[in-house]
Formats: C-alpha cells, structure tokens, sequence
C-alpha cells in the first residue's frame, strides 16, 4: 500500500532519490552480466554517506569506504516456485561476488546465526508455501561497509521516505460516495481513499514517514529486524480485526452461517496459520538475541543499537503472547460451534426415537399376526396340530423380555446390593467401635487408663 502524494510510486522512491553516487566514493566499474531470469526478482541498490543521506547506486554488490556504506536488497516472488528455484534466483543475482556457500546460507529454511565466510549472517526463513501470507522470509548479510538482505514479497516500511512527502504529515479530505466530484475539485488538497484509510487503520506505524535515514551500519541493521517485527504486528492486528468481525456475524448470524463456516472448516485453517505464525516468531526469538550477541562484540556496531534489539526482542516476546491468546479464541469459537452442531444432531435424534416410538407398536402388531403359526387370534388357523404354537411363540418371547430385562438390570442390581453390604459393613464396624469405646471408659480405672466424665 503506497501512502505518497502521487499513490503511483512502488516503494515511495521520489525522483530526489535517483541522483549520482556521492562525490569521493571510490567505487570501481560495476561489471555487468546478463540474467537468466530477468524480471523474476526485484533489486535495489541504495548508499549511505554516514551523515544522513542516501541516494540509488547502481548494482554492483560493491562495498562502501570510510562512513560510506552499501545496502543491497533482493525481492523474491511470492509464488509457487521451490526452494531451489529462490536459490537459482539468488545465484543469478549475486554470484559473483556471493559465493555458493553464502547463497545457501542465505535462501535455506530455518532460523540460522552465525559466521560465513568473514561475514555475519542470518535468516528467519520459515517453511511453507511461497505465495501463502503467514509464510515469512527474511535473510541478512552484514559486513562492516555493506549490507545485503534478501526477503519473500515486498516488506512494509523498508525504504525511506521524507515526512514532509508523506500522505500521513496532511490532514486530508476523505473520499466517499456522498462527495461529489465538483466539489472534491473546489475543496482541493490531498483526497485520502476509503481503501487507504481502512489500511491506516491496521497498522502500528507509518509507512516510510517515520524512517530516518541510517548513519550506520548497525542503524540499518536495526531498522531491517523492525520492519520484520513490523510486518508480523500487521498480520496479527489483521487477524484480530478479522476474528472480531466473525465473532459479531456468529452473533447475528443463524443456522445457515454458522453451517457455512463448519464446511469451510475455517477456524481449524485460522489455527493452522496462528500456528505458522509462533512458529516465525520463535525463529525470531531463537535468532535475534544470537545476533545481539554477535554485534556486541563489534566495534562498528553502536551500544543504542544493542539496547534497540532488546526492545525488539522484547516486543517479539510480547507478541508471541498476543497470538496466543488469539489461538485461544480461535479454539473457543470452534468448541461453541462443535457444542452448537452436536446439539442439532441431537435434536434430530431426538426427532427420530418419537418416530420409533409411533412405529414400534405396529411393527409389533405386523410381527405378531405375520407368524406363521397355529392359534393366531381372529384368523383361521385351526389345524388340531399347530393349535398350541401361538401359545409357545409367546412364552418364548416373554422369556427372551425377561432375559433382555434381566441383562439391563442387573448392574443396577448388583450396585444396589453392593451399596448394602458396604453400608451394612460399615453400621457393624460402628457398633463394634461403640461396644469397644465404652467397655474401656467404664473399666479403665482398673487398667490404669482414661476416667469417665
């Protein structure tokens, strides 16, 4: 979502950005080589001289000298492509001077901190489809003049944007159906769309208005973990504002919605993705203290730079928190929802045995006259030897009645006569205790013992 002036803009990259690299910097001649994949990924170049400035360079994975330093960022597509086709993008980008070895550090899953080849390396890659949204990717390089990330999609609040240029340093008119479209044009001044306003609206910060441009490597190292925590944040505060509009069309909703959401399965898919989700946040606990670490102990690296990864930590952990507690709501909507759909099965049960009730008699009567017997009352079955089979059909039914019965009360039975022996086992230990209590009291002088009062 852009949120300049012009709106037309990907990344908010004015025209003041694209100047010529800063006077001084020694950079030699960028080689270039020709792509096998041109288009497939998205590449930005930027240099920093140190005092707060920064303009686009060309791509050449150069270092910086002095306080000038590189930042270098690859955009892979959000897609269905494999591992391996990310990691052939990523040769195809940085190799040379990236050897091998550093592009598989780089593109690999899981959460990763540590040295490779001279240089400080990390990722929080986590597994997963490439085009789901609740899969998040990002991966850094860091040298003492260069940095070079690598992220799935495009990363809010990564670049820079003045706040003067920012469509949030305004207060503009808002864009509705009743505004009309002479009348927009006699108010002038910046129109803000609903759209855009609804998407101000899920977000804990600006969109490249509050970025100030670093002045080192560690300030940029910074601001790269806080664009990741950044984006998780979104997600989350999205999936919040979305359970709660679910929670208020279960409320108004009846037996067709909630029927609708039961096929769908949606909360066991919202499950599974707040799963994935602590799964990212936990590569991310896992590896940015290991990176504090790391930096620490690097004379580059600023001591408020370490104190601003702690924060970070911090607000991950918190984090981590608020999507449990999101889980949680989640696993309560399905549980009232499991309740609601075994109360209608049972309802319907219930229906059924009212029906049994009614055709049980006459399945009885059916059964009855339908045998082929002698003796059958109101029929004309007189055969002097089957005369007596009706009379035996029912005695035998009424035995198998009493067998059945007999079955079915039987434990009954035996808990009654198991609740009498215990009862009559306990009145005897109590009489016996009584005898025995005042058989002492009234000899107990003569043993010696307690006196009766």
């Amino acid at each position: 979502m852009d949120l300049t002036r012009e709106e037309l803009r990907d990344d908010g990259e004015g025209e003041d950005m694209e100047r010529e690299p800063l006077a001084g910097t020694h950079l030699k001649e960028n080689k270039f080589y020709r792509t096998r994949y041109p288009g497939a990924v998205r590449q930005k170049a930027y240099i920093f001289d140190g005092e707060g400035n920064y303009y686009n360079k060309e791509w050449d994975l150069m270092e910086g000298s002095g306080q000038e330093f590189c930042w270098y960022h690859v955009e892979l597509p959000k897609g269905n492509q494999k591992l391996s086709q990310s990691a052939q993008y990523l040769i195809d980008v940085l190799c040379p001077p990236l050897k091998l070895q550093d592009i598989l550090s780089l593109v690999s899953n899981g959460p990763f901190c540590g040295h490779v080849d001279g240089a400080l390396v990390f990722r929080v890659n986590s597994p997963g489809p490439a085009s789901s949204k609740f899969t998040f990717r990002i991966a850094a390089r860091v040298t003492e003049n260069s940095v070079i990330t690598v992220s799935l999609g495009r990363v809010p609040r990564l670049g820079f944007s003045p706040v003067g240029q920012s469509l949030l340093s305004e207060i503009p008119s808002v864009e509705s159906p009743n505004y009309v479209g002479d009348e927009q044009k006699d108010r002038g001044g910046t129109v803000i769309r609903e759209h855009v306003l609804d998407f101000l609206l899920t977000m804990n910060h600006s969109e490249e208005a509050d970025n100030p441009v670093p002045k080192s490597v560690s300030n940029l190292l910074v601001h790269i973990i806080d664009t990741h925590v950044d984006h998780l944040q979104d997600v989350v505060t999205k999936l919040e504002i979305e359970l709660d509009s679910v929670e208020l069309e279960l409320d108004k909703g009846g037996f067709t919605l909630k029927k609708q959401m039961l096929d769908d399965r949606r909360f066991p898919k919202m499950h599974a993705d707040l799963q994935r989700l602590l799964q990212v946040i936990a590569n991310g606990e896992q590896v940015f203290p290991r990176v504090r670490e790391k930096c620490s102990s690097k004379n580059w690296f600023a001591s408020e730079d370490i104190s601003s990864l702690e924060e970070l930590i911090g607000r991950l952990r918190r984090l981590k928190e608020n999507v449990g507690f999101i889980a949680n709501r989640v696993t309560a909507i399905q549980a009232g929802l499991d309740s609601w759909q075994a109360e209608q099965i049972n309802r319907k049960l219930y229906y059924l045995s009212f029906l049994s009730i009614i055709f049980l008699p006459l399945s009885v009567i059916t059964g009855v006259f339908g045998m082929n017997v002698g003796g059958v009352p109101w029929t004309e079955q007189r055969n002097p030897k089957v005369k007596e089979g009706f009379r035996n059909v029912m005695f035998v039914c009424f035995a198998m009645l009493l067998l059945v019965l007999l079955c079915f009360l039987f434990p009954a039975l035996y808990t009654r006569i198991a609740a009498w022996r215990r009862r009559r086992a306990l009145r005897r230990s109590w009489s016996l205790n009584r005898k025995s209590f005042l058989k002492r009291t009234v000899t107990g002088g003569d043993r010696g013992g307690y006196l009766r009062i």
